[in-house]
């Protein structure tokens, strides 16, 4: 490594054993070390010249971490922190990360942990002991695939802004995030925005549906387990935060954990190890925890229903992802996004358009279920359509559910929506083929929405699993592995 392109560190602690002990430890690593003992020390080092990185510890005789971190940010420089508390603090960690820090290590610092914690700050691909340190692609080499993240994201409203602003802040750091929103309002897309902006995108992101996994599996599907740990176990398997490792683990509908799973949670987060079932020891665990759910977690607390001291730990950054019916204005670039998906999928060009009369009826609909009802409409409506232009008829909008519309100027008529039965409707000349095709219409839309998980699925439908299986080998629907 040569010395143009050597990380350049500083390491600010009062005690000189634990500050001789960081910096050996870093300049093993091949790091360029230098230390300070107190804030205006490290101050002083940090106005004469660059560092990449500022690692302190939380107490110093004449401040705090606390305090350069925010000087860091007044000042508009580019160093990440990395804040070392007492022990049992949660408090200080989490006060460290809403205060900017990359993230922040536990007294007494586990050598290892302090190594991985360094080198994902830096966009480094930390490697077993021994091994020659891998330098990850340039930051400026996922300027696209980041670029990516965000156009996914369609839509001007301020709303929408809003949290493009924050997920362009919080991707710096490892602080947890918790994306709160209604049921297809996009919360994992703001996930994978958060993680293709971070360092870590060239890791794994692993997105976990908690509320489709069976309780009697929960702790073998988080955390693995060991051949033999139990009657059917005959290899070795890793669980959610061991494939998540370097990367991202996104825990959706988080809300739907039962309380027991919610404390063997915490302590992962806490210690940052996980211990597979039928394992002797735990295993060091880096993954970066961004939360999603639709409930109130703080009325759930209340409830006593969700962990306070987990609820603290995971919602240290929350963003508010808006449902569609507040950001109407969005509309028209979301369903042109879906619509270019759709035809790319299908490999049609040029994708197909609505008309002025089929957008300004959907702009009167008060989508309950957000963009995920958005997609499903215009999917069958491309169907129905056969052809580039999808009209206020292929829409199939029922009378429900519409937004108030005396705020919109509409230049173009509004179509009648299209009812379900009417008198004037043909009736189906086979009803039992008919009737089928409904329920498979039905059963193929819970499947996708609880990806593919027929436990889920069929709860969704007061069906129970073996009632669901029954229905789809009957009507024959594959179970997503097929």
């Amino acid at each position: 490594m040569s010395a143009a392109t050597t990380p350049r560190l500083l390491v600010v602690d009062d005690e000189p054993d634990l500050r001789t002990l960081y910096e050996l430890t870093l300049l093993r690593e091949g790091y360029d070390v230098e230390s300070a003992e107190t804030v205006e020390e490290a101050w002083a080092a940090l106005q004469s010249r660059r560092f990449q990185l500022l690692i302190t510890d939380m107490r110093l005789p004449d401040g705090t971490g606390l305090d350069l971190l925010r000087r860091l940010e007044d000042a508009g420089r580019g160093e990440k922190g990395i804040v070392i508390t007492a022990y049992g603090s949660a408090e200080n960690a989490v006060e460290a990360l809403k205060s900017g820090a990359y993230d922040y290590l536990t007294k007494p610092v586990d050598l290892r942990q302090f190594r991985a914690v360094v080198a994902s700050a830096l966009g480094r691909t930390p490697a077993p002991d021994g091994a020659p340190r891998a330098a990850r692609p340039a930051e400026a080499r996922h300027t696209l695939p980041a670029r990516r993240a965000l156009e996914r994201m369609a839509g001007d409203s301020a709303a929408l802004q809003q949290v493009r602003s924050l997920v362009g802040k919080v991707a710096r750091s490892m602080a947890p995030v918790l994306v709160h929103g209604e049921s297809g309002t996009g919360k994992e897309l703001v996930a994978r925005a958060i993680h293709e902006l971070s360092p870590r995108h060239a890791m794994p992101f692993v997105a976990v549906n908690c509320g489709a996994i069976p309780e009697s599996l929960l702790e073998a599907e988080f955390f693995g387990y060991r051949r033999g740990a139990f009657t059917g176990a005959v290899e070795d398997r890793e669980g959610f935060f061991q494939a998540a490792q370097g990367g991202t683990l996104f825990l959706d509908e988080i809300g739907d954990l039962p309380l027991a799973m919610q404390s063997k949670l915490l302590r992962a987060v806490q210690e940052r190890a996980v211990r597979p079932l039928g394992a002797p020891t735990e295993q060091a665990v880096n993954v970066r925890i961004v939360s999603a759910t639709h409930k109130d977690l703080a009325v759930e607390v209340h409830a006593g229903r969700f962990r306070q001291d987990l609820f603290y730990r995971l919602n240290v950054i929350e963003i508010v992802v808006p449902p569609l019916r507040e950001r109407l204005e969005d509309l028209p670039a979301i369903a042109a996004a879906v619509l270019e998906r759709i035809a790319g999928d299908a490999g049609v060009s040029p994708p197909p358009v609505l008309s002025a009369e089929a957008l300004a009826h959907l702009s009167r609909y008060a989508f309950p279920g957000n963009v995920r009802e958005l997609e499903n409409l215009l999917h069958r409506a491309v169907t129905l359509a056969g052809g580039s232009v999808v009209e206020c008829r292929d829409l199939g909008l029922p009378e429900v559910a519409f937004a108030d519309s005396a705020h919109l100027e509409l230049d173009a008529p509004l179509c009648e929506p299209v009812r379900a039965a009417t008198s004037e409707a043909p009736l189906p000349a086979d009803l039992a083929a008919h009737l089928d095709q409904v329920e498979r219409e039905i059963l193929e839309r819970a499947l996708e929405r609880h990806r593919y998980n027929r436990t889920a699925a069929g709860a969704s439908l007061g069906l129970s699993l073996r009632q669901m299986r029954y229905r789809m080998a009957r009507l024959g629907i594959g179970s997503g592995d097929d």
